[in-house]
């Protein structure tokens, strides 16, 4: 792969899954939101205006997912972990930037959201 800067973003997508190490959080599905930053050489798919010659974020959607809504973590650094080996198993992915948020975490002090990013690579 070629060093590039190009990127597929795909920003607030919203899954229910079962992460946490609170009793609470345990027993049923919260809501979590995913960002994803794809780092993949997008040249050919401008030229050709073919689906086929880049990622097809609805098929990388559907697979995150997947990874979150059927899978337990007690970590959101472990699930992120797992939602970028998902990203990752499309071979022209070269970098992957995951954030994991839960949008109502079980703290005392107001905040809006809790989370994680991390950045995995080839």
């Amino acid at each position: 792969m070629s060093d590039t800067s190009d990127v597929i973003e795909v920003r607030g997508l919203q899954v229910a899954g079962i992460c946490g190490v609170l009793p609470e959080e345990r027993e049923r599905p919260q809501p979590l939101e995913v960002d994803l930053d794809l780092v993949v050489d997008l040249a050919a798919a401008g030229r050709t205006d073919d689906l086929a010659d880049t990622i097809d974020y609805g098929a990388i959607t559907t697979r995150v997912h997947e990874v979150v809504s059927t899978t337990s973590f007690q970590l959101l650094e472990r699930l992120a972990e797992e939602v970028a080996a998902a990203c990752l198993g499309d071979v022209r992915v070269g970098e992957v930037r995951v954030s994991v948020r839960k949008l109502r975490p079980p703290v005392p002090e107001l905040v809006r959201t809790t989370g994680v990013r991390i950045t995995r690579r080839r």
